[in-house]
């Protein structure tokens, strides 16, 4: 891996050779904290380094946990977001229904001599649900 690092103002820049160890070390570190790798470097030649405060082990362990009981819960509302998906579906289907419903109810007052109703409500209702 070749690192340059450029000064913020002025000239001269300093290029570096990186081995593939400590290349693929830093990436590791940057899947693994999800941060980008200029920002490890960074940390690496500034010296940021934060000393945990708390026992790592412990809160990698509760982070296990909560990571568990996310899963546990998505398990739990899985089958209820599938049914409402369902029921979306189907309220789009019935919105569709109904429009052309209307639009039939519509040309049949047109065609008997009758005006036609507008109801902004029902419309609203109608677009409201297709667009759900």
């Amino acid at each position: 891996m070749k690192l340059t690092i450029k000064p913020d103002r002025g000239f001269g820049k300093i290029e570096t050779e990186l081995d593939d160890e400590i290349a693929g070390e830093i990436e590791r570190l940057s899947e693994r904290y999800g941060v980008p790798v200029e920002r490890i470097i960074e940390i690496a030649l500034t010296g940021e380094f934060r000393k945990p405060s708390g026992n790592l082990e412990e809160l990698e362990e509760r982070a296990r946990e909560l990571e568990k009981q996310v899963w546990e819960l998505e398990r739990e509302y899985a089958p209820l977001r599938f049914k409402a998906y369902g029921l979306s579906e189907d309220n789009k289907v019935l919105a569709i229904e109904l429009s052309g419903l209307v639009a039939e109810n519509s040309g049949l007052r047109r065609f008997i001599g009758m005006r036609p109703e507008v109801k902004p409500e029902l419309r609203k209702l109608i677009s409201y649900y297709l667009q759900g």
